[in-house]
């Protein structure tokens, strides 16, 4: 087997994860409030990652370190929205909220850094954001939108801007150390806030150790984040950034899938439709676009 193709192999294992991860967190949050089981998952699963990347973590320097805070805390705010939205809304919708995100990129690029993108870009955009609509605004009308949609949604915009700062300091600084910070940082955010949020009443804290807690802490810290983080980083550099894209677009399909299989969710014809813009809109940034805007990380929950 050619080492491109253990790469492609490793890349369909990480979508395969972090698209399960989506109900394995849903799961989990019956038994613990989201900052607490935040708390636990990266405390865990930034562990192991301190010993794989043990030599980036000893060549830090301080503006190194500082980059891999400040992609930590967009990637705390993101999966905090995330994992907030996914205990109010479908695992299956969770997932192709989140993809979003990596057409967001572009747009972001072209609005607040004035990069040029081409005609292509903009029609994944479109098409993502009408697919957005129909997944998630009911024939009812937008007043009974889903709360934990716009959780998401929310999740989407701070993952894009994770993305972009993770472009931006992985050409400067190394990719292994700033994966490892971003980690940490949202281990140490979420620590923080556990007994913060319980103090102000906004979220009580809740952790009763139940076999589904149990596993999902285990599954999203050992091999959503120790494993598939490394993996990634791995495979990114023995295939092309092309593959890398297409192959990680698959993670909202994989979660639906799941979502099918062990929930029996059902997404309607109108749901569907929105799935299936926003997963074209995906395809079209990123094969059309300038640049991939999803090799240098996931989307995953």
């Amino acid at each position: 087997m050619s080492l491109r193709l253990k790469a492609q192999l490793g890349l369909v294992l990480c979508s395969l994860l972090w698209g399960v991860t989506f109900v394995v967190v849903k799961a989990a949050l019956a038994d613990a409030s989201v900052f607490a089981f935040m708390a636990a998952r990266f405390t865990l699963g930034a562990l192991p990652m301190a010993w794989i990347y043990r030599a980036d973590i000893r060549k830090l320097s301080g503006a190194e370190f500082w980059a891999g805070v400040r992609i930590g805390i967009f990637m705390f705010g993101g999966y905090a929205f995330q994992t907030a939205g996914i205990a109010e809304t479908t695992p299956s919708k969770a997932a192709f909220i989140t993809g979003f995100s990596v057409v967001l990129v572009p747009v972001l690029l072209a609005l607040l850094w004035r990069r040029r993108i081409n005609a292509w870009v903009w029609s994944g955009a479109l098409a993502s954001l009408a697919g957005l609509y129909y997944l998630t605004v009911p024939r009812q009308g937008i007043t009974d939108l889903n709360r934990g949609d716009l959780l998401v949604l929310g999740c989407a915009v701070l993952y894009a801007f994770q993305i972009i700062f993770i472009a931006r300091y992985s050409a400067k600084h190394s990719l292994g150390g700033l994966s490892f910070l971003q980690v940490a940082a949202t281990a140490v955010l979420s620590l923080a806030g556990v007994p913060l949020l319980a103090a102000t009443h906004w979220e009580p804290l809740r952790f009763h150790l139940t076999s589904e807690l149990i596993f999902g802490v285990l599954v999203t810290a050992v091999f959503t984040t120790a494993i598939a983080y490394p993996l990634l980083v791995w495979a990114q550099r023995h295939t092309s950034a092309t593959n890398t894209a297409l192959i990680l677009a698959s993670e909202p399909i994989f979660a639906a899938v799941t979502s099918f299989i062990v929930l029996h969710e059902r997404l309607g014809v109108r749901a569907l439709l929105g799935a299936g813009l926003i997963l074209a809109g995906i395809l079209l940034a990123e094969l059309k676009g300038p640049v991939p805007a999803v090799e240098e990380t996931h989307l995953g929950a």
